[in-house]
């Protein structure tokens, strides 16, 4: 039985015209057609509230508190990638902070979602380099664990693995299979657009909404053929 290597080096990624439309969505609108999954848990929030980032997931797992093979991914990044590490979460020490920073924007990491914490947070925003961790802490971290790139991570309670798109903003991130991209695209087209009448009709006086005595007859809140108002 073959085993991978620790660094997977060459993978299939979103390709980037999609990861282009892709970008002009919000997450919440893509978590929404694919089902409401894929979104990272809210602990994993953009450093500040206006930075953004798509791209395709470059999957890091490092050691709690060591950042060696963030090191060895930002060697190995293409442009348009996005580095998602499995920090296990840790807060005890930042695995990143703006030398990195300053690294991963150089090779044109398009920016990094990690399950840990940062530090330098002030520089960092005034880079405007996107950022999303759950938090940031001034400790450094070692150089000594191994881990592994290329494979597929768990990040903020979702699987994620390397070459899925990676979208975030103020409301936080969410992944979406690679092979779902250009169907959920469509999809999200059209709820823009439905959502956009719907608003448009709002501000017109029409504020009811039409679905909620069904919902409330199927809760069980409402009897048959009673209606809320």
């Amino acid at each position: 039985m073959n085993q991978l290597p620790d660094i997977v080096r060459d993978f299939e990624r979103v390709p980037a015209d999609l990861v282009r439309q892709a970008a002009a969505f919000q997450p919440a609108i893509l978590a929404d057609v694919n089902g409401r999954r894929g979104a990272l848990h809210g602990r994993i929030q953009a450093l500040r509230h206006r930075m953004t980032l798509a791209g395709t997931a470059l999957t890091v797992e490092v050691r709690p508190g060591d950042n060696l093979m963030i090191h060895a991914a930002i060697a190995l990044a293409k442009p348009g990638d996005v580095l998602v590490i499995d920090g296990k979460g840790d807060q005890s020490a930042a695995l990143m902070g703006t030398i990195m920073m300053n690294a991963c924007r150089q090779v044109g990491i398009a920016g990094v979602v990690i399950d840990g914490a940062v530090r330098d947070s002030v520089e960092i925003d005034e880079m405007g380099f996107p950022v999303f961790s759950v938090g940031t802490n001034p400790n450094g971290p070692t150089k000594l664990a191994s881990g592994r790139i290329g494979h597929p991570v768990s990040v903020g309670g979702v699987a994620v693995r390397p070459g899925d798109l990676v979208v975030g903003d103020a409301d936080g991130v969410v992944v979406i299979e690679r092979e779902k991209v250009q169907t959920l695209l469509q999809a999200a087209k059209k709820k823009v657009e439905d959502e956009t009448a719907r608003i448009d009709a709002i501000k017109k006086g029409d504020t009811a909404a039409k679905w909620l005595d069904a919902a409330l007859r199927s809760a069980g809140v409402l009897k048959e053929n009673e209606k809320l108002a």
